[in-house]
């Protein structure tokens, strides 16, 4: 069962669809996944190619466009589109802490969450795709960790590609979150000082609210528990077009005068609390390391003890001298799970994936080298969430993929690129450059 609606120069339609929880299994449990599907208001009727999008995250369901903005109005010219909600995520049975608890205790939950990596993700893509076009292969465009799902689904079902389009996420094929987190840190340091040698001022703005934390416990209205690990983390804004904006606008209100003295205002523990929060999107936090799990390895906290390794990320120590306190992004903490209210509950269940030592491999490297899928990968010069290196080093690993290295645009380029990016990869899989 459908339903059909419309917005300014497209029609939309909800689609379900049910899969196994494992593919291993397919007579076994199942879930429900939606998806919407989008087609331009005069191609309505037309039999048109897919294109499936694959969000960034993980833990995010599609975006919700209205009408034909960014990327989407260059598809909507010769594709119909089907905006998956990756299970657990979005309308597609979403695993967060309110639901989880449906399954059992901590160990439960965590083996269930084992199925929710980019493999389940392909497999499900397999099912949808052959449901909806007939068994006709489709278009797939994959943004950061949906780049990631792209290259397994290269890896295990090349089959199911028309064409294959990727932007800021080319994974590394054999790295462990060790390798990428040493990789990322540096990267962090390089984007918080190009933020203030943008804007100076918010040198010594950081450090006044790194200071007061230090001093006050400041919970947030909705219960997060705000300290100076976390406000670093507000560096996550930096892998954005807009990013150093923003994170500069939100750093000039931080302060208001009280009866007790100045205090961090409504306005900006409003703002925080929004950027900080996993409440819509605990998939994320859960699951972020798991994405790299490949080998008998455990991801055990990555990117909390690669961080031990870089001391200048040490906010107490940053404060004793008289330098810029160091930001830092894209990385969860145990801290992480004690402080938001959204994934308390959830800390057991995320010591437990942190721990586990039987993930399997998501990608294939012979059969990456024998593709014949067309491919086009846009690469953002110096991106603060995939490093560079790693994707270049996977482009030159995947037979016949052409890259787009651009400085143009940060990570979201995509969205801030809009029907440029989109056209630049489709002409590049036609070899049209």
């Amino acid at each position: 069962m459908s339903d059909s609606y419309r917005q300014p120069g497209v029609v939309l339609t909800d689609r379900r669809f049910t899969v196994p929880l494992d593919h291993a299994d397919p007579a076994g449990e199942t879930i429900e996944l939606y998806a919407r599907e989008v087609v331009a208001s005069d191609k309505a009727r037309q039999d048109l190619p897919w294109l499936v999008y694959l969000q960034g995250g993980p833990g995010f369901g599609a975006h919700r466009f209205v009408g034909r903005q960014a990327w989407l109005d260059r598809a909507l010219k010769e594709f119909r589109v089907l905006l998956l909600d990756q299970r657990g995520t979005g309308r597609s049975t979403p695993a967060n802490r309110q639901t989880l608890p449906l399954r059992g205790g901590p160990a439960e939950q965590a083996a269930y969450l084992t199925r929710f990596r980019a493999d389940s993700i392909v497999r499900d893509c397999e099912l949808v795709r052959r449901e909806v076009t007939g068994g006709a292969p489709w278009t797939v465009l994959g943004q950061s960790f949906g780049g990631f799902c792209t290259v397994t689904y290269l890896s295990l079902a090349p089959e199911g590609l028309a064409a294959a389009l990727i932007t800021g996420g080319l994974p590394a094929l054999d790295a462990h979150a060790d390798d990428v987190y040493r990789a990322a840190y540096p990267r962090m340091e390089r984007k918080t000082a190009a933020h203030y040698a943008r804007y100076p001022q918010d040198v010594a703005r950081a450090r006044r609210i790194a200071e007061h934390l230090l001093a006050h416990e400041v919970t947030l209205p909705n219960g997060y528990r705000l300290g100076v690990e976390a406000f670093q983390s507000l560096g996550i804004l930096l892998g954005g077009s807009e990013g150093s904006h923003r994170l500069h606008f939100l750093l000039e209100d931080a302060f208001v005068p009280t009866p007790g003295g100045p205090a961090l205002s409504d306005a900006f523990q409003e703002e925080v609390q929004g950027l900080l929060s996993y409440a819509s999107h605990p998939l994320y936090a859960l699951v972020h390391e798991s994405i790299y799990g490949q080998d008998e390895r455990p991801t055990a906290w990555s990117a909390e003890r690669v961080r031990a390794e870089f001391p200048q990320f040490d906010a107490a120590k940053a404060l004793a001298g008289d330098g810029p306190l160091p930001l830092t992004g894209e990385t969860v903490h145990p801290w992480t799970f004690d402080r938001d209210p959204a994934l308390r509950p959830l800390r057991e269940t995320a010591e437990l994936l942190a721990a586990r030592t039987d993930w399997t491999p998501l990608y294939d490297p012979a059969r990456l080298a024998a593709n014949e899928v067309p491919v086009a990968a846009a690469v953002y010069h110096d991106d603060l969430y995939v490093d560079t290196a790693h994707s270049l080093r996977t482009a030159r690993a995947v037979r016949g993929l052409r890259t787009w290295v651009t400085d143009e645009f940060e990570h979201d380029g995509v969205r801030a690129g809009g029907p440029r990016v989109l056209d630049r990869l489709l002409a590049l899989t036609r070899d049209e450059i």
